[in-house]
């Protein structure tokens, strides 16, 4: 992965934003997705967000996550500047419990479209950018697939224990 350029840029409103972010880093990692993070505000350092957007392609970046709570501007500013898919991850930071980020990133206008995960998603997130690489990367898919796999079977053992706690509870 190492000697690979990214091809996921995930992008923080802030450090802050980090550890909502992590399992998203971690959907990467487990999915050996090569990615870069970094931080940059729409508000605060709207050219160095900007310039991100403009020069991911040329990174080989094919996707981007972008977070941020509040008025959460950060995907969209991304979105204006790339035609790359950009994945909006909103945070509930603020004092409305993130509402705000939630309609700011998923009101996008015309024209201007950043797909939207929910509230502190950031896994959902990883996997939605897995699911878009997936569709030229066979192996990613393979992968994929397992990971859905995992999922199913871990469902049903924990349905298996359900029902063996509650028929126990039943004859009690």
């Amino acid at each position: 992965m190492a000697d690979e350029s990214p091809q996921v840029g995930i992008v923080l409103g802030s450090d802050s934003d980090l550890e909502i972010m992590r399992p998203a880093l971690e959907v990467m990692q487990q999915l050996e997705i090569t990615f870069e993070a970094t931080v940059a505000s729409a508000h605060r350092s709207p050219q160095r967000a900007a310039e991100y957007a403009q020069t991911a392609h040329q990174r080989g970046i094919k996707v981007i996550i972008a977070a941020a709570g509040w008025a959460a501007h950060l995907p969209g500013v991304l979105a204006a500047h790339t035609i790359l898919p950009v994945i909006g991850v909103p945070i509930s930071s603020s004092p409305i419990g993130g509402l705000d980020a939630l309609y700011s990133i998923v009101q996008m206008p015309p024209g201007v479209p950043v797909a939207t995960v929910g509230l502190d998603t950031a896994r959902n997130a990883g996997l939605l950018a897995a699911q878009i690489l997936a569709l030229s990367d066979d192996k990613l898919a393979e992968r994929l697939h397992d990971l859905k796999e995992q999922m199913r079977k871990s469902t049903e053992e924990q349905a298996a224990r359900v029902k063996e706690e509650s028929a126990s509870t039943n004859h009690k």
